[in-house]
């Protein structure tokens, strides 16, 4: 019996039905008695707790530490064991298994533990998949792999998870015990790549927290210019301060020199220095990645990391019109040429596409089209399936239409611009003037924000790849050594302002450019040639576990460290926080999925770490500086609240077991509790039923999908929402 094991059931149920598997068995579809597909529910094991191995570990103790598995066990999950027993007795029974989880290498692991746990012998292919539509699917069955190509993604897969396993276990311990002694009631939990992330906000909240604005001072001409038919152009140009007068990013920081130069150039002329007029290209920005898919967002649609991969991962899934979401690739295979006027078809279905559509040319080739560029997937593309945007929410459909614009910009010619400079001598002192001026709007026309679309709730900004003018004056032709009167003066004071708190999106990014954190040469080398630290599909779950530990706070969109996790990263040696570390990691472990580095050889280097580093802080008895009094007490009982991550988001709870008190969170502090009442009628965005909602200021209405994504709310006039 040949088997071919998915990741879920959905994945399964495409793939049944591209081989006519369509007969129903217990957890499996069949054609049949030689073809069977079943599916897992994501990870059906996972890496066992210390007291499986010892029941005296359960208990948390220096005198256990390190704690390091010599034979790793795995325990089945309680809630799909019926599952795991259907796929184990399937395995026994099969001669050839397909792996057809996801492409990548947690995909590998959700396949592998279950042929590992059910002892399997016999053959074992790879079917590797980019996308659910039917036609990415028949290529893929056709392009079947053997199983020996991806065996290494395995095991840098259990590379992976037994190291972070043995980091987060063991210097979890270690840590939160160190900061019991000195009267810290809470987990402090440290991971390979949480801990040097948090350091990350950490860092940023410390230099904001810290900054001094200074003062600096702008001074501007006005000049107008007459040509030899008596045609006046105006122009503005910005003084060029000296050294002497000037800070090292070249802001006036001395006023009286300012106040002097806006008094002295009154009425004064222009010398010409130089002119330069050149003809730029800016060629369309790539497809998205997950990552740059994740910055777009942050900006455009103010969604969180794990909403973005959510939104992704369901228009992959359950719609099917997207491409693998957890991607770090921005380029495209030239075998998808082939697709583009399918695609194009399919995306003309759409009113708000086609005249884009149209406008496009699916002859052109961009830079898009490169082999050599590709990893295990490619950038995140429409797929060959027409979009029901009816069964779409309305940030789906956002996020949805965005993807398909990036994808229609590679057939849109480049944008072409004049960049003109002038440089001027008034008075002694070097004023300079920019302009630049649109030739060819090229992809810009498709990328940029219509006032009109914007009102209709559908935003386009390229925050993600493109880079805002701040210069669009044009500049008139002039000819060294020219004289233009100076008509007008502007003297501006301004303030320098701290670097920006992280969104979620922007430290994504951080992390994924960790490189510029970083001094060490050989260090900084190893994370250029890396995606930084983490990965694109673990960042979101990253930014979620520092989230639910209270280690970060968020407040708005804006993320902040809290007491405990700057206690945390002050205490931790440089390490364990440091983002090199971690990208070493990384390094390895691709390593390991290339067959180059043995798995074994790598866990035991971390044993050793680990082993070195117990040893130092246990017999430095030193306790953290860590502050052990709760800011939020429990209004019932005067235990300390605790702020907890749920399914439908933050909520504070009482630390005292016996104690059953609740309050909502309200910007990462306790808040009050809000009467909601349930009704039918629907959200005009996303169509899921309104509740009515009692806050603060009173009564309005909110959508039920607010955690999916839909922030629509109206007022409430006489119990009803105002639509």
């Amino acid at each position: 019996m040949q088997l071919y094991l998915c990741e879920k059931p959905s994945q399964g149920r495409d793939i049944a039905r591209n081989m006519n598997a369509n007969t129903r068995g217990d957890g499996c579809l069949k054609k049949g008695n030689e073809l069977v597909v079943t599916w897992a529910i994501g990870h059906l094991v996972e890496m066992a707790n210390p007291d499986i191995y010892d029941p005296e570990l359960k208990k948390w103790s220096f005198n256990t530490l390190p704690i390091h598995p010599d034979h790793w066990k795995n325990v089945v999950k309680t809630k799909t064991k019926k599952q795991y027993n259907i796929i184990l007795k399937l395995i026994k029974q099969a001669d050839h298994v397909v792996i057809a989880t996801d492409a990548d290498r947690e995909g590998e692991v959700i396949a592998r533990e279950l042929l590992d746990a059910a002892k399997f012998s016999g053959k074992i292919s790879r079917l590797w998949l980019s996308a659910l539509d039917d036609t990415s699917i028949q290529r893929a069955l056709n392009q079947i792999r053997p199983g020996s190509d991806t065996a290494d993604l395995y095991a840098a897969g259990l590379a992976r998870s037994r190291c972070d396993w043995l980091v987060g276990m063991n210097l979890t311990r270690l840590y939160t015990l160190k900061a019991k002694n000195a009267g810290y009631d809470g987990v402090l939990s440290v991971g390979r790549v949480q801990t040097p992330t948090l350091r990350m906000v950490v860092d940023r909240d410390l230099i904001i927290e810290n900054f001094v604005a200074t003062d600096f001072w702008d001074v501007f001409a006005i000049l107008s210019y007459s040509d030899h038919n008596n045609s006046s152009q105006s122009f503005k140009a910005k003084w060029l301060p000296g050294e002497s007068v000037s800070d090292t990013e070249g802001r006036c920081i001395q006023q009286q020199s300012a106040i002097n130069l806006h008094q002295q150039i009154k009425g004064a002329a222009g010398n010409v220095i130089s002119f330069q007029k050149q003809r730029r290209k800016q060629n369309s920005p790539l497809p998205f990645s997950l990552s740059t898919l994740t910055q777009f967002c942050d900006q455009s649609f103010n969604l969180g990391a794990k909403q973005v991969l959510d939104i992704a991962q369901n228009l992959y899934e359950t719609h099917k019109v997207t491409t693998y979401p957890r991607s770090d690739c921005q380029y495209l295979p030239e075998s998808q040429i082939d697709d583009i006027d399918t695609i194009f078809k399919h995306l003309r279905q759409q009113s708000e596409l086609k005249k884009w559509v149209d406008s496009a040319d699916p002859k052109r080739r961009s830079k898009v089209w490169n082999d050599k560029k590709i990893t295990a997937h490619h950038a995140i593309i429409p797929t060959t399936v027409t979009a029901d945007l009816s069964r779409m929410s309305g940030i789906e459909r956002k996020v949805y239409n965005a993807i398909c614009r990036y994808y229609l910009a590679q057939f849109y010619s480049i944008h072409e611009y004049d960049q003109t400079t002038i440089l001027l001598d008034i008075t002694g002192e070097t004023f300079k003037a920019t302009g630049r001026v649109t030739v060819v709007d090229g992809f810009k026309s498709l990328l940029a924000k219509p006032s009109e679309e914007k009102k209709a709730g559908v935003d386009h900004a390229d925050t993600a790849n493109l880079k805002t003018e701040s210069s669009e004056q044009s500049l008139p032709h002039v000819a060294k050594g020219d004289l233009i009167p100076v008509i007008d003066t502007e003297i501006q004071q301004k303030k320098t302002k701290p670097p920006a708190r992280y969104t979620e999106g922007t430290l994504s990014k951080a992390m994924e450019n960790v490189a510029r954190e970083v001094t060490d040469p050989k260090l900084k080398k190893i994370l250029k040639e890396t995606t930084g630290i983490g990965t694109v599909a673990t960042r979101p779950n990253i930014f979620e576990v520092l989230l639910k530990r209270a280690l970060l706070i968020k407040q708005g969109k804006y993320l902040h460290s809290s007491e405990a996790g700057r206690s945390l990263i002050s205490a931790l040696p440089e390490a364990v926080k440091s983002p090199g570390t971690t990208a070493m990691w990384e390094q390895s472990l691709e390593s390991i999925a290339t067959g180059k580095v043995s798995m074994d050889d790598f866990i035991a280097s971390q044993k050793n770490f680990l082993q070195r580093l117990v040893k130092f802080e246990i017999d430095n008895t030193s306790s953290m500086n860590i502050k052990a009094t709760a800011k939020h007490l429990c209004p019932t009982c005067n235990q300390a609240l605790r702020r907890i991550k749920g399914k439908k988001g933050f909520f504070w709870a009482c630390s005292e077991n016996d104690c059953k008190y609740t309050t909502p969170d309200n910007r990462g502090k306790p808040g009050k509790k809000r009467k909601v009442v349930a009704s039918n009628i629907p959200c005009p965005e996303c169509g899921k039923p309104l509740r009515q909602i009692t806050g603060k200021k009173g009564k309005f209405w909110g959508c039920s999908g607010y955690s999916d994504g839909c922030k629509f709310s109206a007022e409430d006039k006489t119990g009803k929402p105002v639509l």
